[in-house]
């Protein structure tokens, strides 16, 4: 049942959370190495995600589970886990507390559990599709705003599209009387989204351990979200655009007028 599916997810993501909380606590420690541009994995990245591959292949062992450290292991029941061990971890090893644990599963073409945990603030962002969206566990909806004057926008940036996207949508979002925010944790921010805190995200291109559980909780929020082909998603990434419903418009028209065209391939 999709039920024991996110409570699962939900207590994994804590677990995830408390041991990514040990190394972050511990910085001076860590074995960091440089991977690219704003692409920093650490010792704590690999072992949170071993964490999360060995709890998930002891419970459900006919899924499927793709990470961002150790790629993508078929499975034969038609579900597939999707985790990011700590997104953000430009913040994490610099030492600043914006970072979270990312996982969701999809099931024939549509993800169906989304768990995003912030283990410094100890907020979990949780939906199933079709129950609504919840941050420790009370209900959260996506903002009222009727104008991009009333509220802030994220905006991502993520080092493999051109540089432009980003400068294109700030510049576009800035001149309709908008205001951007960045904390350079894209699921955070899809979480804030889904939350109310922010009327609405905006990325060139996302892979599918960051953006998945994201856009479920936003659209269980009641936001609304640029649909995506999720098995091409799993494999390519996603251009990813939600917002409140009063906002969405526009901001999906900031995203088509700044960001190149998204390689479908």
């Amino acid at each position: 049942m999709v039920s024991e599916r996110l409570a699962f997810a939900e207590e994994l993501a804590q677990k995830a959370g408390e041991l990514g909380l040990e190394y972050f606590q511990k910085l001076d420690t860590l074995t960091i190495t440089q991977k690219g541009h704003q692409d920093l994995v650490s010792e704590a990245d690999q072992n949170v995600e071993t964490l999360i591959r060995k709890e998930l292949a002891e419970q459900y062992p006919e899924d499927g589970i793709l990470g961002e450290e150790h790629g993508m292991e078929e499975g034969s029941s038609g579900y597939t886990w999707v985790t990011d061990p700590i997104d953000g971890t430009a913040n994490f090893v610099a030492g600043i507390p914006q970072w979270c644990v990312i996982i969701a599963c999809v099931h024939q073409g549509q993800v169906i559990v989304g768990v995003i945990h912030d283990p410094v603030s100890r907020e979990t962002f949780t939906a199933a599709a079709g129950h609504g969206a919840f941050l420790n566990g009370k209900p959260i909806k996506a903002s009222d705003s009727q104008s991009l004057k009333n509220g802030s926008v994220g905006v991502g940036f993520n080092g493999r599209t051109a540089v432009t996207d980003a400068v294109n949508a700030v510049g576009a979002l800035v001149s309709k009387g908008g205001v951007f925010f960045r904390n350079a944790s894209g699921g955070l921010m899809l979480a804030y989204a889904a939350a109310g805190r922010l009327i609405g995200y905006v990325e060139s291109h996302m892979n599918a351990w960051d953006c998945l559980a994201g856009m479920l909780i936003t659209k269980e929020a009641g936001g609304e979200i640029l649909e995506q082909d999720i098995n091409h998603a799993l494999y390519h990434g996603a251009r990813v655009v939600v917002g409140a419903p009063g906002v969405f418009d526009d901001i999906k028209d900031i995203a088509e007028s700044s960001f190149a065209p998204f390689e479908t391939a």
